[in-house]
């Protein structure tokens, strides 16, 4: 695991507690492994140069060795966190060329939130597919345009390379390698130590903070879309959007689309998921009834809108998070 000044301490942290967790009950039945498999994971702070560092909120932290003194392992997880710090230790090209040279040596590379800054200046992101913190998804887009970035899932697998979205993911993904190396049910113990749900589903969206464009620069635009707002239930054909905004529908969908990244029907469809997802967590009204209320023809096709932008079904996610 390594550090850098600026780092989000939690993204390390997070991930050592649950490797040092599933240690500790490997040590104990009914976890122990068959004789001559490894008993858990011997965990290894590293720094560049130095063993000290301060976290982005001014947490110090102090690494066991430097990267230097690594010469020895045997690596099998290289694990980067993210942070503030990440902006100018992906430009740092000595501490690029050691992250590239561990990870060659590395049997699979995890990184946590904006770690994909590091691992991607390190050209070890190349041709995958990645996840990073919803915030800074579309910089690692411009930045490196070789990589298909995914800001919405929590974490995503790619063969040997696992990368994960903003802070507390890191904890699921690390879940998750404790998962494929030891099983689920070790997996699970963990996770009932640490008081933390297991699993969320890699291609889950990161619920905490939905992915929303921000507001259009053209006022036709912007106008449309505090119209769909206003109502999500409305009737939202582009015809209608356009003529409300003043525009011909033609010339309404091409500026509507430039503006936001997307077409109005799908910029219309997030908007009632998600009006669909703020009563599922705060009602009780059947899953048929939210699909009505947040402006979906049928439960089905809420269903099916729900799944595709959410990752999980509408009675699965009401269950895990009704408040």
């Amino acid at each position: 695991m390594i550090a850098f000044d600026g780092m989000q301490p939690l993204d390390l942290v997070g991930p050592h507690e649950v490797f040092a967790g599933a240690t500790d009950l490997l040590a104990t039945a009914p976890f122990a492994p068959p004789q001559g498999r490894s008993p858990g994971y011997d965990l290894i702070v590293a720094g560049h140069r130095t063993t000290e560092f301060a976290g982005e909120s001014g947490l110090m932290l102090r690494a066991g060795r430097t990267f230097d003194q690594l010469d020895d392992i045997v690596i099998d997880t290289l694990v980067i966190p993210g942070g503030n710090g990440t902006h100018a230790a992906s430009h740092d090209a000595d501490l690029l060329a050691e992250v590239a040279a561990l990870a060659a040596r590395s049997s699979r590379l995890m990184t946590v939130c904006t770690g994909t800054f590091i691992a991607a200046a390190a050209g070890l992101l190349a041709g995958r597919r990645a996840a990073t913190h919803w915030a800074r998804a579309e910089q690692l887009r411009r930045r490196f345009p070789e990589i298909d970035v995914d800001a919405d899932a929590i974490w995503l697998r790619d063969g040997d390379v696992w990368t994960s979205a903003g802070v507390t993911s890191g904890i699921d993904l690390a879940l998750a390698l404790v998962e494929a190396d030891h099983g689920p049910a070790l997996a699970q113990e963990v996770a009932r130590w640490l008081v933390v749900f297991l699993r969320r589903p890699g291609g889950q969206s990161q619920f905490a903070a939905p992915v929303w464009r921000p507001a259009a620069g053209h006022p036709c635009v912007r106008h449309a879309q505090e119209v769909i707002a206003g109502d999500p239930t409305d009737d939202h054909r582009v015809d209608l959007l356009a003529r409300r905004v003043g525009m011909s529908s033609r010339h309404f969908a091409r500026m509507f689309s430039s503006e936001l990244g997307e077409s109005p029907g799908r910029y219309v469809e997030r908007v009632r998921v998600e009006t669909g997802r703020n009563l599922l967590e705060t009602t009780d009204e059947p899953v048929a009834t939210v699909a009505s209320l947040a402006g979906f023809h049928s439960s089905e096709t809420f269903r099916r809108a729900f799944l595709r932008i959410v990752g999980v079904a509408p009675d699965l996610y009401r269950r895990r998070f009704r408040h």
